[in-house]
């Protein structure tokens, strides 16, 4: 249902909601389509444009004898088991005991204990734990070891202290394969050392357009250097299939995602690569020719469609391609319940995919449980043919025996495991820090400003300049990549950190401060500044002018240029963007990218040594066009008309002549509409930031899980991973849900515009009588309404949306012009209520102007 308020009387008239549509249906569960009959047989394409692929990794009769054997032994239980891999917050030990499961896995901003700051020790002993249960058959009858999976994806990233590389765009831009191996050789060692088995990477998509939120994952709009690296990893991770392919010292490798995540129209995540199937493969699929030449083992399979069929059920893709054709003879796993997305499944029933070709069903959250039964239902049914059944297991327990986990010692045991040195290591710091300086791109170069004498003053600035967290990106530590500090990273070092070292060992000084302010004058001022970290969905963006409407970094270059104080830019970014009048104010401008926890590397580059030579040139060059314009999102190498800012290729080294002005266009087309802004949408969209209050006590949240007392909170996927959140206020003490920003927000354009509020909510239980929603400016400016008959009107377990126009609010006593909370929801009672959007709503014809109470 959706409510609005309107000026009947000062009350709120109820209008019902259209009718949604069959595919929403279908992604929240609603639907109860059965499984096509010709779902496994439907013809799509020209299996001929895909290559036959020579895998280093050759069958083995004997295993392959011995895998038979063990398939005999084998339930229909015991075997669905295998195909079901639960999330470390949604099970215990004595799941896996009872049930045997073939594999788990920790999501981002999981961790043992659901304790951010677990040990090493702490993952050590939940993974001994777990490979104890499934080796115990006492309950279900079986002795098949499970495996851990994990998203290390630039480094162990989930475990406090390890080693943090640039992201893949960083790494595409030093192009070099051998570094790339070293890295996921570190990354393997460092994973072994917490008794895990099994990555999920390499990630191989071709990012086409940057306005996708996980541009940032991929090495290149070109996929040239994606195939080379793609390879270059899984040796890295594995090891050479002719050398020590799988030993003590390698893990599991996933090429990932399966195929043509990178091409999404208009880059929305999870959405279709409306393109050829012969584009499909020359651009989006030579990651997988690279890795599975390479011996990877595992593929997971990609959220997107392909021309409008989700590939979590596209059989064609899945079987006859990367099967059949390829020839790819390890496991197939699903993404964070990517099958539930196929229309006619929910992430709790879904023989589609099994009948697809998906090998393991990636199914966190509390419908493993359900979707393990349905599927023995299905089977015995003959909804799903035991062969389909027998295929999956055969290759889950041949990457097991290829693995060596049958005969490895327990995860505790291992000749790396409890080795805490390896984590964050001296050497494996000095791959990544080797990493960042390769990384690093210059764009300009006015007058040959760089590199820098150390023995001068230098002013470090920005609101990256001591901030790991930021350098570092998404998928660090938690999913988002948001609640870090730098204490989160020891041993790491903030870029302001590596110039500090540097400068004061060669006799100069350096003043820190994050506004631009100085006690004393500096010679040269540099600047780091960019994008604040994210992941994929909230990552998306609709164009791509770096900070929109809000160009606090771009004042303080100014600032600075105005005293006459050499400006160097140095950008934290995961896509090229639109900075034409951050480059004008600057006298040299570097794209730094993400550059992980040894921000030290970035200096390297940029001072001299303490007698003036230079220590390290420039290496990096873009593998991504830069753009032109705002919206010159889709510009890639060889268009037709191929017309960026700088090509691909591009990066001056140190006594190149620049190419840039200094007087680049800084106009901006406008189309005369007022976008909507968004506060929530499947997180906090900066610069929002969520609260928790309660009481005397308070908390930023940082985790899918939250709690204080009288208040919780917990991320939930209501269409896609995580994209909801429930709050549970139990009653006890007034408490409030807040979407903050550090600095106001001026939104008068948007009272201006006949904006409302609004919010998509859903209730379980019982409503109390105030529920109040609402904006505020300070403590003594805020506008407020009771939204509790609203509530109460609502279905039970029903998505709704409330409308409340900015003018009712005004009328309430808002001023939108300093406004630091977009949106409040308060109450003393018990109330469960689920948040899935929060936005003003630009224009809003929908929300009548009111007289509120």
């Amino acid at each position: 249902m959706v409510f609005q308020f309107t000026a009947l009387s000062g009350r709120m008239r109820r209008l019902p909601m259209a009718l949604v549509t069959a595919s929403v249906l279908a992604l929240t569960g609603c639907s109860q389509q059965q499984p096509s009959s010709d779902a496994a047989s439907a013809e799509r394409g020209d299996v001929t444009i895909w290559p036959v692929i020579d895998s280093p990794v050759a069958k083995d009769p004997a295993m392959e004898a011995a895998i038979d054997a063990l398939l005999a032994e084998m339930t229909l239980p015991q075997k669905i088991a295998q195909m079901i891999q639960p999330e470390i917050r949604d099970i215990t030990v004595e799941d896996m005991r009872t049930y045997g499961f073939g594999s788990f896995l920790n999501g981002g901003g999981a961790f043992p204990n659901n304790d951010k700051y677990a040990t090493p020790e702490d993952w050590i002993a939940l993974a001994e734990a777990m490979y104890q249960a499934s080796m115990d058959d006492s309950v279900n009858g079986i002795r098949i070891p499970t495996m851990w999976g994990t998203d290390a994806v630039h480094g162990h990233n989930n475990v406090i202290g390890a080693t943090i590389f640039p992201h893949n765009i960083g790494l595409g831009a030093a192009n070099n394969p051998d570094l790339i191996e070293r890295i996921a050789e570190v990354t393997a060692r460092e994973v072994m050392a917490t008794g895990i088995d099994w990555v999920f990477a390499p990630t191989v998509a071709v990012a086409r357009d940057p306005r996708w939120g996980r541009t940032y994952e991929s090495y290149s709009e070109d996929p040239e250097i994606v195939r080379s690296y793609s390879a270059a990893i899984v040796r890295g991770l594995q090891g050479a299939a002719d050398a020590d392919f799988l030993s003590d010292r390698r893990v599991i490798s996933t090429v990932k995602h399966f195929v043509g995540d990178g091409g999404t129209t208009d880059g929305i995540d999870q959405g279709d690569a409306e393109v050829s199937e012969q584009e499909l493969f020359d651009i989006h699929a030579q990651g997988y020719v690279g890795g599975l030449s390479a011996g990877a083992q595992t593929v997971m399979a990609t959220f997107n469609s392909w021309n409008g069929k989700k590939i979590h059920g596209d059989h064609y893709l899945l079987t006859q391609v990367l099967k059949e054709r390829m020839g790819f003879d390890g496991l197939v796993v699903g993404d964070w319940n990517g099958h539930g997305q196929i229309p006619g499944c929910t992430n709790a029933d879904c023989p589609q995919a099994a009948l697809a070709g998906l090998d393991i069903f990636m199914v966190p959250t509390d419908a493993w449980k359900p979707l393990y039964y349905n599927l023995i239902e299905q089977v015995e049914n003959g909804v799903i043919p035991m062969s389909r059944i027998d295929d999956a297991v055969r290759r889950i327990l041949r990457v097991k025996k290829r693995a060596g986990l049958f005969d490895k010692p327990s995860p505790a045991n291992r000749p790396l495991a409890g080795r805490l040195e390896l984590i964050g290591a001296a050497e494996h710091r000095e791959v990544a820090r080797e990493a960042v300086r390769q990384s690093l791109v210059l764009l300009k170069n006015n007058d040959q400003l760089l590199p820098l004498d150390p023995r001068q003053h230098l002013l470090v600035t920005g609101p990256g300049a001591d901030n790991i967290g930021q350098q570092s990106g998404g998928w660090t530590i938690s999913w988002q990549g948001t609640g870090n500090t730098n204490a989160d990273f020891p041993g790491g070092t903030s870029i302001y950190g590596g110039f500090a070292r540097q400068v004061e060992a060669a006799g100069g000084s350096v003043e820190l401060s994050e506004d631009g302010s100085f006690q004393q004058r500096p010679d040269v001022a540099i600047v780091v500044f960019g994008e604040e970290p994210y992941a994929e969905g909230n990552g998306d963006i609709d164009n791509l002018e770096f900070q929109r409407g809000n160009k606090t970094d771009l004042a303080l270059l100014q600032q600075l240029k105005a005293e006459g104080i050499p400006v160097v830019s140095l950008f934290i970014s995961g896509r090229p963007m639109w900075v034409n009048p951050e480059l004008n104010a600057s006298d040299a401008f570097v794209a730094i990218w993400l550059p992980g926890s040894e921000g030290e590397g970035v200096a390297d580059v940029i001072l001299r040594d303490a007698k003036g030579a230079v220590q390290h040139d420039f290496h990096g060059s873009l593998t991504f066009s830069w753009p032109a314009t705002p919206q010159q999102a889709v510009v890639n190498r060889f268009d037709a008309d191929y017309q960026p800012l700088l090509p691909y290729g591009f990066g001056l080294r140190y006594g190149d002549v620049d190419v840039l002005s200094n007087d680049l266009s800084e106009e901006v087309e406008q189309d005369g509409q007022l976008s909507d802004l968004v506060v929530f949408e499947r997180a906090p969209r900066s610069p929002w930031q969520l609260f928790l209050n309660s009481g005397e006590h308070h908390t930023a949240v940082t985790s899918s899980v939250q709690e204080l007392p009288g208040l919780s909170s917990r991320t939930f996927d209501r269409l896609v991973q995580e994209d909801a959140r429930r709050f549970v206020f139990s009653g006890e003490q007034l408490a409030r849900l807040s979407f903050i920003s550090a600095f106001p927000r001026d939104l008068r354009g948007y009272g201006e515009a006949d904006s409302s509020l609004h919010i998509e909510v859903k209730r379980q239980g019982a409503v109390p009588n105030e529920v109040w929603l609402g904006m505020h400016c300070n403590e003594a400016c805020q506008g407020a309404v009771n939204i509790a008959s609203e509530l109460q009107a609502m279905g039970e377990g029903e998505w709704g949306t409330i409308a409340v126009p900015l003018s009712c609010l005004q009328q309430q006593g808002l001023s939108l012009q300093q406004v630091f909370s977009a949106m409040y929801l308060e109450t003393a009672g018990a109330l469960n209520i689920s948040l899935a959007d929060v936005r003003i709503v630009a224009q809003d014809q929908t929300a009548a102007p009111a007289s509120c109470r």
